[in-house]
């Protein structure tokens, strides 16, 4: 798994954004009792059911992996001269 230059920014971004993508589909806001991994694997499987990012292999499934998967997606939709891709 290659770095990702400000990966933990990127997943906190990427968690933000699938946030607000679930509430625009009809979807409640995440409780605010809700950890971390919790919102990244939410954040994750979301995405997959909506085919915006290929899933991980059953045995890759990992809250890092999840956490790259996220970084990785998010850095492909934000603009190419936004501060966390510098």
């Amino acid at each position: 798994m290659a770095k990702v230059k400000n990966e933990p920014q990127l997943v906190k971004k990427a968690v933000e954004v699938t946030e607000k993508y679930a509430k625009n589909r009809g979807f409640s806001a995440f409780p605010a009792n809700l950890s971390a991994n919790d919102k990244v694997e939410c954040s994750y499987r979301l995405l997959v059911a909506d085919k915006l990012v290929t899933p991980l292999a059953l045995d890759q499934e990992s809250i890092p992996n999840m956490r790259h998967k996220l970084a990785l997606w998010i850095s492909r939709q934000l603009p190419k001269d936004h501060p966390l891709l510098q």
